[in-house]
């Protein structure tokens, strides 16, 4: 029960990594919220794990702050956040990319960090403490071509934590990221283009332990990172790559 008595907010919760990370806190211990722009995927998870849930769109202010009353108003605290909520365009040229296309990814894989902090950092800091984990990608640090601007997004995403962690750790805040490599999530398909056996084949050859990342793979590095056995780690970008990256 590592988690025992922590409020925590897992955005993008109602899939993949998102739902992983849900269901590990709560097993650990934890009230958790669980928010999701499919309101209904949200609420199977909570019903599934005993949480909460609220529909949010992170890349919108307003939905963003109405998450923030919301858990308080629920669960009356709030000492951990997973940014896990994440797009990503589809396998194509730089150049091709549409515009609208970049403008969602940079809103929901950056600037929702933004919104998010903007709006729970100042609880944390009254509190004196804290655990925020943003969930990047091995994206960010070896990137793939024709994903240039979800690689982009990662690694502004790395970046915006090793920056976080230094201004936050004066307050009792600890920041640190997570680097998943592909996995059985619903953007696998978009990541690879199309999913066939040849093209998993493909992706696996690159992934050194042979398989992709699980939602319970990410919810135990999640767990161990928001948990006060992460007390003195702070700034991290940990893969949990299976050695993509090596």
């Amino acid at each position: 029960m590592r988690l025992q008595d922590k409020t925590a907010i897992v955005t993008g919760g109602g899939s993949g990594f998102g739902a992983g990370i849900a269901r590990k806190f709560a097993a650990e211990g934890a009230r958790v919220m669980v928010a999701d722009i499919n309101g209904e995927a949200a609420a199977r998870i909570a019903e599934e794990i005993g949480g909460q849930a609220v529909r949010a769109d992170v890349a919108d202010s307003r939905s963003v702050a109405e998450l923030a009353r919301e858990t308080r108003a629920r669960l009356g605290g709030i000492d951990i956040v997973v940014n896990n909520a994440g797009v990503t365009h589809l396998p194509t040229l730089m150049e091709d990319v549409s515009e609208e296309d970049f403008d969602r990814v940079m809103s929901v894989n950056c600037k929702s960090v933004y919104l998010m902090s903007r709006e729970i950092v100042p609880i944390m800091k009254e509190a004196g403490r804290g655990a925020i984990v943003n969930i990047a990608s091995t994206a960010g640090v070896s990137p793939r071509p024709r994903l240039n601007w979800y690689n982009a997004s990662k690694g502004w995403l790395i970046t915006a934590t090793k920056a976080m962690a230094v201004e936050l750790a004066p307050f009792g805040i600890r920041v640190n990221a997570l680097n998943p490599v592909a996995g059985e999530t619903p953007l696998l398909k978009s990541f690879m283009g199309e999913d066939t056996p040849e093209m998993r084949a493909k992706f696996l050859s690159t992934i050194p332990i042979g398989r992709f990342s699980t939602p319970e793979d990410l919810g135990n590095a999640a767990c161990f990172l928001a948990s006060d056995e992460a007390s003195m780690i702070t700034g991290v970008a940990m893969e949990v790559d299976g050695g993509r990256c090596i």
